[in-house]
C-alpha cells in the first residue's frame, strides 16, 4: 500500500483541488492511502474529515511580516513544525508529498527534502506564493493552473476540479437547475457570486442595480455569502441566497456571471463555458487579476476594478453586454477555449510519476535519508488540454471573499 501526504489548506481555493486530487488518486489506486497534513483552524479541519481522509495538524503559522515578538518567536516555531511533520513521514512510510500551497505547506517541503521524500507542487494561481517557489527549487513535478505563471519546471495542468464540475453538461441540466432556484425559464439568467463568504463591494453594487438589470429583461440570482447582511428581496426577478450548495446547478441555469476573479472561480467558469465579468479582489499581491489574464486575453470575460464596479457601470456597460445575445454566446465560446476539465487526472499523474522513482521506503524507517530522485529527473510533460467544455460542480464555489 502507498501512502502519500497532502499538504495545504486555509481556505476553500486551496482545500477543494487538494481533495479532488486524494478522490482520484484513490480512484486509480484502491490501496492507497492518503493523509492530509493542515491545521486546525483552516477549512480543512472540516472538509477533509468529512470526505473520509485522515487530517493531521501543525500550528498555524503565518510568515512575519514585520519585527515584533512573533517574528522572533517564528523559526522557533516553524523548526518544531518541520520536525513535527518529518515524524508524520516516517511513522506513516509516505512515500510523495504533494504541496498545494497554505499554512502547512512550507513545513512540509522542508520535511520531505530532509527525509528525501518526492515533492509536488500545484501552483493554483498565475502569482505564486512564497511556499511554492521554494518548492520548486527542491523538484520537478510542478503543476500549473494558468499558462503565464512563472514558476521553475513548471507545466500547465490545470485546476483539479471536483467531478461534478468535470461532468456537468449545462444543456442537459438547465432545467433542473432552474427548477432548483425557482427561476423563469423564458428569462436569462446573471449568476452574481462573491464566493462562500461574500464580496461586499459587488454584493453592493449588484443589489442597489437589481431594478436595472430586472428591466432589461434578466433574473439574477445573487449568492451574497455567509457573511453578508443582504436579506430577501420582494423584487421579482433578484433572487437572493446567503449561500449556494448547488453551484453546478448555479451554472447551468445561468447565462451571464459577475464574480471575484479567485482562481478556483476563473477555472470552474472557464470549465463550463460561461461568459463573465471578473471584478478582483483589490487587497492582497494582486494575483486575482493575474488569474484572469488567459480568459480576458481569449475575449471570454471582462475584466473591471473593484473601485470601478460601480451603478453606472452596471447601466452603461453591463447592461449593455447583457442586451447583446451574440456577443454573449461568443464570449461563451471564447471562455471555453481556456479552460481544463482534466487537472485532477494530470495532477494525479504528476503525483504517481514522482513515486516511480521513490527509494524503498524500508530504508527510511532507519532513519537514512534517501536522495530525492524527482529534483534530478525529469517526466514527459503532459501538454495542456484548451478543449472547450461546458460543466460545473455542486458545492460552494471554491472562490473566498473578500
Amino acid at each position: 500500500m502507498s501512502t502519500y501526504l497532502f499538504a495545504g489548506g486555509g481556505t476553500a481555493g486551496h482545500v477543494n483541488p487538494l481533495l479532488a486530487v486524494a478522490d482520484r488518486l484513490t480512484e486509480r489506486d484502491p490501496e492507497a492511502r492518503v493523509l492530509v497534513l493542515g491545521t486546525a483552524e483552516g477549512l480543512e479541519s472540516r472538509l477533509v474529515p468529512m470526505r473520509g481522509y485522515e487530517l493531521l495538524t501543525i500550528p498555524r503559522l503565518p510568515f512575519p511580516r514585520r519585527l515584533d515578538a512573533h517574528a522572533l518567536r517564528f523559526p522557533g516555531r516553524f523548526a518544531a513544525a518541520v520536525r513535527r511533520t518529518e515524524r508524520f513521514i516516517r511513522e506513516h512510510d509516505v512515500e510523495v508529498v504533494l504541496g498545494v500551497g497554505g499554512y502547512a505547506a512550507a513545513p512540509a517541503y522542508i520535511a520531505a527534502k530532509r527525509t528525501g521524500t518526492p515533492i509536488v507542487v500545484h501552483e493554483q494561481n498565475a502569482k505564486p506564493g512564497l511556499a511554492n517557489r521554494l518548492a520548486a527549487f527542491l523538484t520537478r513535478h510542478v503543476g500549473l493552473t494558468f499558462s503565464n505563471t512563472r514558476l521553475r519546471h513548471g507545466r500547465v495542468v490545470g485546476m483539479p476540479l471536483r467531478r461534478e464540475i468535470e461532468t456537468l453538461d449545462r444543456r442537459a441540466a438547465r432545467a433542473e437547475g432552474l427548477a432548483e432556484f425557482g427561476l423563469d425559464p423564458d428569462r436569462p439568467v446573471l449568476l452574481v457570486t462573491g464566493g462562500s463568504s461574500g464580496a461586499r463591494s459587488i454584493n453592493a453594487t449588484v443589489n442597489r442595480s437589481a431594478t436595472a438589470i430586472v428591466d432589461a429583461g434578466w433574473q439574477v440570482l445573487h449568492v451574497v455569502g455567509g457573511k453578508s447582511d443582504i436579506g430577501p428581496s420582494d423584487l421579482d426577478g433578484y433572487h437572493v441566497l446567503p449561500y449556494c450548495d448547488r453551484m453546478d446547478l448555479a451554472y447551468a441555469a445561468s447565462d451571464f456571471v459577475v464574480s471575484r476573479s479567485g482562481a478556483g472561480m476563473v477555472c470552474e467558469l472557464t470549465a463550463v463555458g460561461l461568459p463573465s465579468v471578473l471584478v478582483p479582489y483589490p487587497v492582497g499581491n494582486g494575483e486575482q487579476r493575474h488569474n484572469a489574464a488567459d480568459v480576458v486575453g481569449a475575449g471570454g470575460a471582462v475584466l473591471v476594478d473593484d473601485a470601478a464596479f460601480t451603478e453606472d457601470w452596471v447601466s452603461f456597460q453591463l447592461l449593455g453586454i447583457l442586451r447583446d445575445r451574440a456577443r454573449i454566446a461568443d464570449m461563451a465560446v471564447r471562455a471555453g477555449s481556456v479552460g481544463h476539465r482534466d487537472g485532477a487526472d494530470r495532477m494525479t499523474a504528476l503525483v504517481q510519476d514522482a513515486a516511480v522513482g521513490a527509494t524503498p521506503r524500508a530504508r527510511r524507517g532507519s532513519g537514512e535519508t534517501r536522495t530525492a530522485t524527482d529534483a534530478t529527473s525529469p517526466s514527459p510533460s503532459p501538454s495542456p488540454s484548451t478543449s472547450p467544455s461546458p460543466s460545473p460542480s455542486a458545492g460552494t464555489s471554491t472562490t473566498e471573499e473578500r
